[in-house]
Order: structure tokens, then C-alpha cells, then sequence
């Protein structure tokens, strides 16, 4: 298998939760490299429909050179929280099935030094998931505050070390310009106390010193987290009755906005405690399919960058 080749994570599982062959509209809002979009179409029945939702050209461009000899499917070069758009203007709201949300960077991102997003290919420092719009990680870094930087790095990266690495960026930007993955990576590496040095690189289950710095700039860049946040009550708009909605995430900001929608969603209108409320009279949206799944044992050692996933499904209530 080469480098960049991009593994579906819980292919079988998000198959299975999707419930795809009582479903006549289905839609992947990630397609990533397709390895989930082959999985749902081979298994939708021969009248149903698939939509597949990208905001990455590259993503786009494969996904139109292997399926444009069929009719249906359909591609849509878009960010996913533009879905409510997608589907209104299809007059699909409230008719969707099956969705799948997987937030996960596709493989072929990281192992493509041009896209920036990976501290292991020295290439231009873009991070950027549509490189047709926006500001690329180089330019942001320059612009930003350093008190902003520190939030960041903090927040989205979970990074002990964010005032010293933020401090060390600004320095570095008063003299020279930091215009590539290396050169970031090697300044956070520097700016990472003496005393952890020895806990790096990837041994002994210890990561890199840059990977929380390029988790949080990329999630900051792309406001992955804001689009997570704004889509979720549009997909549960987009559901039929009885409809599934499964969403992958890949680190604990994303899962928690995730759990805690599915939370609040399946408990239904808040009412006193000391009501006497059935469950149903409180009109809760969303059933709870199952408890999150992980990849197992067998699936991490195929593909070890599923190690931090967690699938979550759910079903619109009737």
C-alpha cells in the first residue's frame, strides 16, 4: 500500500448503522477518497440515490473521474455546512435517510507535502481543506495576535507548551517569514522544553512536538469546529422519520459538540423535574442507536490513524 493511500475507518460499522438498503436517499457530506461512498453505493438498492459532499477539490476531482459514467450519484464541491442549501435547493429537507458526517483529514491530505498539513513533508505551510478560498496557515500565523495564537494552540491543539510556542512564532515572524511545514515545525520543536526532548519523535506512544500545534492552526483556518457546530441541526432538519445520522470524529472537540447534540436532541423539551413528564411528551428528535464504537484491534494495526476515532449513530424520531 503506498503512503498516501486513505483507509475508510469503521467501514463495516458505518454500513451497518447507516441502515442503507431501507434507504432511498443517502448523502456521505465527507467524501473524502471515497472509501465509505463505494461501501454505502454497493449496498443501496438499485433505485436509490447517493449525494457525496466535498469542500476539497482534490477530493472532488477523484470522486468525478470514478463516477461520472453514473447517474446515480452526485457531487457537490461545497463545505458540509452548506448542506441545508444543497438539499433545500433539491427540495430534500426532511426526505434524507441515511447521512454520514466523518471528520477525519483524509490520508492523501496529510501525505501530500503541497497541502501543508503534515509536519512529515516539508512542503508550503497552506493547511487549507478548499485551496481555493481563505487564508492559508502562513498568512494567518503572520496576521493573527499573539494572545490569539495562544487561545488556539490552547483550545483546539490542547498544547501545554502554547505561550512558549506562540512567543517563539511571533519572535520569528519580527525577522523572517514562515512559509513551510519544516520551518514551523522546527521552530515549535525549539521552543519545546529541554526536558521533553527525549519523549520524541513517535516512540514509546509519545507524538511529535509539532502535531497539537498543526491540529490547532488547521482547525482554527478551516473553523472545522464552527462548521461541525452549524451543521448538526441541519442534518437532523434534513432526516426523514426514522432517518440515521452517523458522525465519525477524531479528536474530543469534535466528539463533545457531536455527544452533546445527540444529548441534548434525544431528551426533548426541557421540563422541572418534578413534573410528572413521560419521555415522550417531552418530543425528544433524536433516538440513540447503540453506544459509540472505536476501531478494534485488527483495524488499527491496517490502519493505525484510526486510533483516536468514535462513531456515534443516531435516529430521527417519527
Amino acid at each position: 500500500m503506498n503512503a498516501s493511500a486513505h483507509i475508510p475507518v469503521l467501514l463495516k460499522e458505518v454500513v451497518q448503522a447507516l441502515n442503507i438498503p431501507d434507504s432511498k436517499i443517502v448523502v456521505d457530506a465527507t467524501y473524502g477518497r471515497g472509501g465509505h461512498a463505494r461501501a454505502i453505493f454497493g449496498a443501496l438498492a438499485s433505485h436509490a440515490r447517493l449525494i457525496v459532499i466535498d469542500r476539497d477539490q482534490d477530493a472532488i476531482d477523484q470522486a468525478l473521474s470514478k463516477w461520472q459514467n453514473q447517474d446515480r450519484i452526485e457531487i457537490i464541491h461545497a463545505p458540509f455546512s452548506k448542506l441545508s442549501q444543497i438539499l433545500g435547493e433539491r427540495n430534500l429537507i426532511g426526505k434524507v435517510d441515511a447521512l454520514l458526517f466523518d471528520f477525519g483529514v483524509s490520508s492523501p491530505q496529510f501525505d501530500v507535502a503541497e497541502r501543508g498539513f503534515s509536519f512529515n513533508h516539508d512542503g508550503p505551510l497552506d493547511m487549507r481543506m478548499d485551496r481555493s478560498v481563505g487564508m492559508t496557515a502562513a498568512a494567518w500565523i503572520k496576521q493573527v495576535e499573539e494572545s490569539e495564537l495562544i487561545r488556539v494552540l490552547k483550545v483546539f491543539g490542547e498544547e501545554r507548551f502554547a505561550r512558549r510556542i506562540a512567543r517563539r512564532i511571533k519572535q520569528t515572524l519580527l525577522k523572517n517569514q514562515i512559509s513551510s511545514t519544516g520551518q514551523l515545525s522546527k521552530l515549535v520543536c525549539e521552543a519545546v522544553p529541554a526536558r521533553e526532548k527525549g519523549k520524541y519523535p513517535y516512540h514509546k506512544g509519545h507524538k511529535h512536538p509539532a502535531t497539537r500545534t498543526f491540529q490547532a492552526i488547521r482547525i482554527a483556518i478551516n473553523q472545522e469546529l464552527q462548521e461541525i457546530e452549524s451543521v448538526l441541526p441541519d442534518a437532523l432538519e434534513a432526516l426523514a422519520s426514522g432517518g440515521r445520522l452517523v458522525v465519525i470524529s477524531f479528536h474530543s472537540l469534535e466528539d463533545r459538540l457531536v455527544k452533546r447534540f445527540f444529548r441534548n436532541q434525544s431528551k426533548g423539551d426541557p421540563y422541572p423535574h418534578d413534573l410528572p413528564v413521560t419521555h415522550d411528551m417531552l418530543k425528544p428528535r433524536l433516538r440513540l442507536v447503540g453506544k459509540p464504537i472505536k476501531p478494534g484491534m485488527s483495524e488499527l494495526k491496517q490502519n493505525p490513524r484510526a486510533r483516536s476515532a468514535v462513531m456515534r449513530t443516531a435516529q430521527k424520531v417519527a
